[in-house]
């Protein structure tokens, strides 16, 4: 086995035991980039010199007894989170030339684990879209490929470079935000494991905002336990985020190994579209049996505001961008466009620095906080949305956690679905309502759609019940025993 194709739970327990240095592992992530980059884009940014150091420390660090749970583990990050010294972009051409003075949290409670750090991940620009097509930096290639074609394919979005990077291997795992399902829908689209957790379990701070209400930090990587491994170090209060929740932090890695018997599951009718795919509607089917057959007890439930997530989403999510995106505007930090005055100079600033997806959410959030039409429109998104929540809550009175499909459908080719914005939200359909409830969900791989392309199953939990959603992902990970790969990748085909 190649050093890049180890699990970040292997690749710990290598270095731990001395069979591999933090150097080697590094080195080996530094030329899978060097190698794949060029042809993926799924990093903005590359950091090789950097990382080598901190894997110096690293290995200082292993010799000397004092080894954190990801001593010497690369990772790459989305460049949506801030850090200090290593330019952060939000995808977006405003940001360019933006060096942060400061780390985002997470980032530094990721440091602190001993993680080290290959890159700044591509994205979607403000994490705004569902396909990694809107970075003003170029598209993320998916490493996947369809039976018989080399025609290039969307890795999801908007953590579409993270997801890229780990699923080619040029990265043991990375870092995601998740707004509407922008952690789950690329994990589904590439064959990956990825969690959003809890709204308030992983800081905020620093992570540049694009709704504030929705977005969550949380980690991709190729297994549930490595997610586990991710998310402890990740998660935590931190009194620089007014959102974040003063709770202890469990053992997630020795909740991935619980057993699921006895655990009730609960089946959406809601999610039963109309239109979907027979291809995932067996897929699911797969995973209630696989679940029923390791000791679960699978119940019907409903969430009759389901076919609301969306409209409430495309009203919530752009409103709270119109306001946090009017802070670019050419003055204090990144791109400025001089103008005849000061007005002038912000017009040619944001109509330079933007990019179209961008753009059109401001407008539509700008629009739907305007005056007669707050209460018609947002007023009315916040109190479906609250429905949304005390539907899940009556739900989990009867269940443990809830079992669906993570997209309606594999990944589509670039250029595909790219004409019609509506068509582009419709990904979004399954992941939405956790996001607007605020409850954890995770992303698993469980099966090949027909063309060859990853599937995943999405499974919802409680509040803050982290431990349940990723026993229940082992479970289906386990019984799915998805080992396929991706053509394009760090030893394979190129």
């Amino acid at each position: 086995m190649s050093l890049t194709d180890l699990t970040i739970a292997q690749a710990g327990a290598k270095l731990a035991a001395k069979e591999i240095s933090a150097v080697e592992l590094t080195a080996a992530h530094n030329a899978a980039v060097a190698a794949l980059n060029p042809r993926l884009n799924a990093f903005i940014t590359t950091t090789p010199e950097f990382a080598l150091e901190q894997a110096k420390t690293a290995d200082a660090t292993i010799a000397a007894g004092k080894a954190g749970p990801l001593t010497g583990i690369p990772l790459a990050i989305k460049d949506l989170f801030c850090t200090e010294g290593v330019r952060t972009t939000a995808a977006s051409k405003i940001l360019e030339p933006f060096i942060p003075p400061y780390e985002s949290t997470v980032t530094a409670q990721l440091k602190a684990a001993g993680a080290v750090f290959l890159g700044k991940a591509n994205l979607d620009e403000f994490a705004m879209g569902s396909s990694n097509i809107t970075s003003g930096y170029g598209p993320v290639e998916n490493p996947w490929k369809r039976n018989g074609s080399d025609a290039k394919l969307v890795p999801g979005g908007s953590s579409g470079g993270s997801a890229a990077a780990v699923a080619a291997r040029m990265a043991l795992g990375a870092t995601g935000t998740d707004t509407g399902g922008s952690i789950r829908q690329p994990a589904s689209f590439t064959g990956l494991a990825g969690i959003k957790p809890t709204y308030g379990r992983c800081s905020r701070f620093g992570i540049i905002a694009f709704a504030s209400s929705l977005d969550q930090a949380g980690p991709m990587a190729r297994t549930v336990e490595d997610c586990a491994i991710m998310l402890g170090a990740m998660s935590g209060f931190d009194a620089k985020d007014s959102t974040s929740a003063e709770r202890l932090v469990p053992d997630f890695r020795a909740a991935a190994a619980r057993s699921v018997k006895g655990l009730r599951i609960g089946i959406p009718t809601e999610y039963r579209a109309d239109g979907m795919s027979t291809e995932i509607a067996a897929l699911w089917e797969k995973g209630v049996a696989w679940l029923r057959e390791q000791g679960a007890e699978i119940v019907d439930i409903s969430l009759p505001h389901t076919k609301y997530g969306l409209p409430v989403y495309y009203i919530v999510a752009p409103a709270e961008a119109s306001s946090n995106l009017a802070r670019y505007d050419g003055v204090r930090f990144g791109k400025r466009v001089d103008g005849e005055d000061l007005i002038d100079m912000y017009e040619r600033t944001r109509a330079a620095g933007f990019g179209a997806e961008v753009k059109r959410r401001i407008m539509i959030g700008t629009y739907v906080l305007s005056h007669g039409y707050y209460d018609a429109y947002y007023l009315r998104a916040q109190k479906i949305r609250a429905l949304m929540l005390r539907d899940f809550t009556l739900a989990f009175d009867k269940v443990d956690a809830i079992l669906t499909p993570t997209a309606p459908s594999a990944a589509f080719g670039l250029g595909e679905k790219m004409a019609d914005p509506v068509t582009m939200y419709l990904n979004d359909v399954f992941t939405v309502p956790a996001s607007l409830a605020g409850v954890p969900a995770m992303s698993v791989p469980a099966g090949l759609s027909a063309e060859g392309l990853p599937l995943g199953l999405q499974i919802i939990g409680k509040h803050f019940d982290e431990e349940t959603v990723l026993a229940v992902s082992a479970a289906i990970e386990r019984a799915a025993n998805f080992t396929a790969k991706p053509s394009l990748m760090a030893g394979g085909a190129n």
